[in-house]
């Protein structure tokens, strides 16, 4: 791991620490707590369907894919979501082993790391136009708060610019350049054993605007099921909170999420996003917390067996073949 990655997230952990004991213990241990276990194990059901939703969207990209497959592509996202909440990598590392997890049920793995990579452009396609609904929806609350109004035209300028960002990664990918197969060699290294093979299945998936529109509408509905996560978490807890607002809470985390995504699993970051943006819409900074540190349980109470299972199955494929796949 590189040090930086290190340097980031001990940075994260001392913020997490530090908003813990300053906002205090028992404030937020008793949010937590006010849940109950059939309250969390409602929202692991809750999250499980996000997951499900995002794995359809991915499957939207594959060319002749059937029903039938939806459950491997929901598969590869909740382990890709895992690897990248749980593991001390980079998102793209998550995306490497969300691949990984659909080769493993028998997808190609060219087919695998092209989807992989399409699915991320459409994503980012849908988190824009989120984050957009977001602001929208919480531009009263950021002009008027003195933390955040100095801030609101440089979030909405910097959202705007991921635009043509995207459109270029986006043309440079349906055109087959070199630049996408190299990034394909940085990030996603497998694909290159099947390099002709790995354009091709790209820039068929790129031959059908209907299919990336509907994946990038499906994300966007997947990051307004996120927000109501949100409002549910809250809900649970005993806050008081309109869906609406849950929404634009969510976007401005996806917006800050995505500003500093390289610190792993956003420690820290996650976390002060929901104890900064929760007062804005009249609830108490422990109340954030305890929504952060509920979505990480879900996390790991999620992620650990699915990682566990990714393992032994990478173990089996291992001694099946061990020249590898």
């Amino acid at each position: 791991m590189k040090i930086g990655v290190i340097a980031a997230a001990l940075v994260g952990l001392a913020l997490f620490v530090w908003l813990l004991f300053h906002i205090g213990l028992e404030s937020v241990w008793a949010a937590v707590a006010a849940i109950g276990i059939g309250g969390f194990a409602l929202l692991c059901v809750a999250g499980l369907a996000v997951v499900a939703l995002l794995g359809s969207g991915w499957l939207a990209l594959i060319p002749g894919a059937t029903p039938r497959d939806l459950v491997t592509f929901v598969i590869g996202r909740q382990t890709r979501d895992s690897a990248g909440d749980l593991l001390p990598f980079s998102q793209l590392g998550g995306i490497v082993i969300g691949a990984r997890a659909v080769i493993l049920r028998g997808v190609p793995p060219p087919l695998a790391f092209a989807s992989a990579i399409t699915d991320v452009t459409t994503e980012l396609m849908a988190q824009i136009v989120f984050i957009l609904i977001g602001i929208a929806l919480a531009i009263a609350q950021l002009r008027s708060s003195a933390a955040t109004a100095p801030y609101v035209d440089g979030l909405i300028l910097g959202t705007l610019l991921l635009v043509p960002g995207i459109a270029a990664f986006v043309v440079l990918q349906q055109r087959g350049s070199a630049l996408a197969t190299r990034l394909a060699g940085r990030f996603l290294p497998a694909a290159l054993k099947h390099t002709a093979e790995f354009s091709q299945s790209m820039r068929a998936m790129y031959d059908s605007p209907a299919r990336l529109a509907l994946s990038s509408t499906i994300h966007l509905l997947s990051w307004i099921a996120a927000g109501g996560l949100i409002w549910l978490s809250v809900r649970l807890i005993g806050g008081r909170i309109d869906f609406f607002s849950a929404l634009a809470i969510e976007a401005l985390l996806a917006a800050l999420r995505s500003a500093t995504v390289f610190v792993p699993a956003a420690i820290g970051v996650q976390e002060a996003g929901y104890v900064a943006l929760m007062p804005l819409f009249g609830l108490g900074p422990e109340i954030g917390l305890a929504v952060s540190l509920l979505k990480r349980a879900r996390d790991i109470v999620i992620g650990v067996p699915v990682l566990l299972a990714w393992q032994a199955m990478e173990g089996r494929r291992a001694l099946a073949n061990p020249a590898g796949t």
